[in-house]
């Protein structure tokens, strides 16, 4: 089956590549990557078929996301957005602990959710956040007050990726006198709701990740994804859905070696061609090297997912975020220096991938500072000492 899915995908895969110049130069939303993602069903990649999606699974999910970050960076992490949310209320929710309330509110209200996505071809986001601490279930300060039938939520998101394209914007926030996170989701175009801020990155200039403002939008209260305090069962029992966003990149890595392949081989009417020098030989092994490296961890994490992952699989989770976010810079200016300098000129991808990989190493909440400073005490503490 993930072989399937990803073969739709390369399909799909040079036309992609082609309008990635124009999203990247115009800072635009890949509107056109989505409505072809949308037409092959992948808008449910990840829900379950009873619910009229696919049945992804997390590694369904890798693979493909991985593949569509190999043609469109931008494309790769707006589709990560939009199907985390399916992620974490299947596969990841039927993983975790419920009472039996909690259970039948949750496929009431979830049922509903994944046929809209699937029937009506919705767009969710996942903008989480604020700008004010690193940190799983830290760093909310949106607040959801409740009252009849519902919240009024007020608060701020930054870098909200599909800020102006998402139907669905599924916050995290916080309620007076409660440490459990909430999962709240809000309509585009509520009463309240502003989206503000210019966007002119360095990369990855197609997400669109404008700030957002919430002042006192009233959220339904059937627009709560999962039950009070599921949020924060996952991020202790369930840590792997932080590292999605790493998927795009390895994606990426896997787009820049494509490049610099076709780029040696290519005849460009010299009597050799860019292959056959000695030195070029050395720096594309050198780039083989890296990406094996970066993609073997990669996967064997991919193939550890699952529910309360050992203190070994944990770090081994963050291991393969900072590998890869840190590979894909790597790759891209190892292809720049193998390549000669005509490489970096525009239009030519390397250029837009250069620029594209230096942005996941900042990436909440496992950014790679995060995932280093929880590896350098990993293994030198006891339990009771950490």
């Amino acid at each position: 089956m993930i072989a399937d899915l990803v073969a739709e995908v390369r399909r799909l895969g040079p036309a992609m590549a082609e309008r990635a110049v124009v999203y990247d130069r115009d800072a635009s939303f890949p509107q056109e990557n989505f409505d072809d993602l949308r037409r092959i069903g992948f808008l449910g990649l990840c829900i379950p078929q009873r619910f009229g999606g696919l049945g992804g699974d997390f590694r369904a999910y890798a693979a493909v996301s991985e593949e569509i970050g190999r043609h469109c960076g931008s494309t790769g992490l707006c589709f990560n957005m939009h199907t985390v949310t399916t992620i974490l209320m299947n596969q990841i929710a039927d993983d975790l602990t419920m009472d039996d309330a909690e259970r039948s509110a949750h496929e009431r209200r979830r049922e509903v959710v994944m046929r809209q996505i699937v029937n009506e071809g919705l767009i969710h986001s996942q903008p989480f956040s604020e700008g004010i601490a690193g940190g799983e279930t830290a760093g909310y300060a949106t607040k959801a007050v409740p009252v009849d039938g519902g919240f009024r939520v007020t608060g701020k998101k930054v870098f909200a990726s599909l800020s102006h394209a998402a139907d669905r914007h599924n916050i995290l926030c916080v309620t007076a006198g409660s440490e459990d996170v909430r999962f709240l989701s809000v309509p585009r175009g509520a009463e309240g709701v502003v989206i503000s801020g210019s966007w002119d990155p360095l990369g990855m200039r197609g997400t669109i990740s404008n700030d957002i403002t919430f002042t006192d939008v009233f959220v339904p209260a059937d627009n709560e994804l999962l039950p009070p305090g599921i949020f924060n069962q996952m991020a202790e029992r369930w840590p792997y859905f932080f590292m999605t966003l790493s998927f795009t990149y390895a994606g990426l890595c896997r787009g820049i070696m494509d490049f610099t392949r076709d780029y040696l081989k290519a005849d460009f009417g010299a009597p050799f061609r860019r292959r056959d020098h000695p030195l070029r030989q050395v720096g594309w092994a050198e780039l083989q090297l890296s990406y094996e490296r970066m993609h073997a961890l990669h996967w064997r994490v991919v193939g550890e997912a699952g529910l309360d992952p050992t203190p070994d699989q944990r770090a081994r989770a963050w291991a393969a975020v900072a590998t890869t976010m840190e590979t894909a810079p790597e790759l891209a200016s190892k292809a720049i220096r193998i390549c000669g300098g005509a490489s970096m000129l525009k239009p030519k991808a390397l250029e837009r991938m250069y620029r594209d990989a230096r942005c996941g190493a900042t990436m909440l909440p496992w950014n790679v500072e995060t995932c280093l400073m929880r590896l350098g005490r990993h293994a030198l503490y006891d339990a009771d000492e950490a």
